[in-house]
């Protein structure tokens, strides 16, 4: 299998500062492209730029919320002020809220899909332009398994990544003219900090054996953005080998 190279290719990460969202970021960055890391944690998005470059020549960290449109602009802004271009740009930033219907804020409720869904909106507004100039780039939104399947205590998770693959095929429809392509990558359960709040809500943790390195997903990514011109990976799911819940 030929090398993946993003050599001279600009992308930006949400959710850059930990699990997917850094996972991700290391694979391009190995891979040749200049990384914008952009977080809610600013602390954290820093850690994975110094990671990947201390000098700031090939990686950079913004803080900001993703889900605020100000903020998504901005950010986008930056990266074409620092390298002049931007490729590829990945929705990996996710919240949920383990809540029955009955127990879930209205607040809650507009948090999770103000990230999930809203701000992958936000990006598609911010980016369309630039990539359409240059003739086309790709986009990846990560969803989820509970974007084809339901469970109680996640409805508004439910909800945001149900409908990020309705976006993610409108996105694709009309990005494609220009070269635009949109993958919508549906992973099953990773090794990362999503499952730290569990304990206190009395939620029994995940078999780690039954979970999956967050760096095997970011591989799935790094092959969708390096396909040949002229075909896309519209929608690709990937799950832990022993995940009981898929036949």
């Amino acid at each position: 299998m030929t090398e993946q190279t993003l050599a001279g290719k600009v992308a930006i990460i949400t959710g850059a500062g930990s699990g997917l969202g850094a996972a991700t970021a290391r694979r391009l960055a190995q891979a040749g492209a200049c990384i914008a890391c952009l977080d809610l944690d600013e602390g954290r998005a820093r850690a994975t730029a110094k990671a990947i470059d201390g000098s700031e020549a090939r990686a950079i960290a913004i803080g900001g919320d993703v889900s605020d449109a100000a903020v998504v602009q901005t950010a986008v802004d930056r990266v074409v002020q620092t390298w002049h271009r931007l490729d590829i740009a990945v929705n990996a930033a996710g919240v949920d809220y383990v809540l029955s219907i009955e127990e879930m804020s209205v607040a809650q409720w507009d948090r999770v899909l103000g990230v999930n869904l809203r701000a992958p909106f936000l990006m598609a507004k911010a980016v369309f332009p630039i990539m359409k100039r240059q003739g086309g780039g790709d986009i990846v939104n990560v969803a989820s398994t509970a974007a084809l399947r339901a469970w109680g205590n996640a409805s508004a998770y439910h909800a945001s990544k149900w409908g990020l693959r309705g976006l993610s095929r409108a996105m694709g429809t009309e990005g494609r003219a220009d070269g635009i392509r949109v993958t919508t990558l549906i992973p099953g359960g990773m090794k990362t900090h999503w499952f730290d709040r569990f304990p206190e809500q009395g939620i029994p943790l995940p078999d780690e054996a039954n979970l999956q390195d967050p760096a095997n997903v970011a591989d799935a990514i790094a092959y969708a953005v390096t396909l040949p011109p002229g075909s896309v990976m519209q929608e690709m799911m990937i799950t832990p080998l022993t995940e009981t819940s898929w036949p």
